[in-house]
């Protein structure tokens, strides 16, 4: 897809949006099942179904998907539409571009073995490597605006608030 066909595409979406604000807000839902005889829950996907269980640092078998690997595989996804998007909208050619996650977690904190051990992860790296010819002025553009407009990134950096609720069946 080329700059202009971006554009196209999107430039009656962003009219609607100036004139209805309201219309911009959507609510995007994920979905889930406990499993009755193992560990793990059934999220669905819109593809697929998928099972996520136990990592094996807290006693998984590693068959089932870990949610923090799929917390940072979204990372991975989100920040590398937004890179493409915005390397076409700005008209940075791209020969490769690769995009990795990382993150760091203490497993003490999740299994309760160390109060001051931290459930969650500790720090995430997010890295870019891409071939072009661009010069460093329109990459340092690139990294700012695929950072403002990746949505995991943006919801991992700011920590929005969590209403958590539990109701009876």
């Amino acid at each position: 897809m080329h700059a202009a066909e971006l554009r196209a595409i999107q430039a009656p979406i962003k009219e609607r949006y100036k004139n209805d604000p309201k219309a911009g807000f959507i609510t995007l839902k994920a979905k889930g099942s406990l499993d009755d005889t193992n560990i793990t829950c059934k999220v669905e996907t819109g593809r697929a179904l998928a099972i996520a269980g136990l990592h094996p640092a807290t006693g998984g078998t590693g068959m089932e998907l870990c949610s923090g690997d799929m917390l940072l595989e979204a990372l991975v996804a989100c920040a590398g539409v937004t890179l493409k998007a915005v390397s076409t909208a700005l008209e940075i050619p791209l020969r490769t571009a690769t995009v990795a996650a990382e993150g760091d977690l203490d497993f003490r904190g999740t299994l309760g073995v160390a109060k001051d051990a931290p459930v969650g992860f500790a720090q995430v790296r997010l890295r870019f490597d891409v071939d072009t010819d661009a010069p460093q002025e329109k990459l340092d553009q690139l990294l700012k605006l695929t950072e403002r407009y990746c949505v995991v990134y943006q919801t991992i950096k700011s920590g929005p608030p969590v209403e958590v609720t539990l109701a009876r069946a």
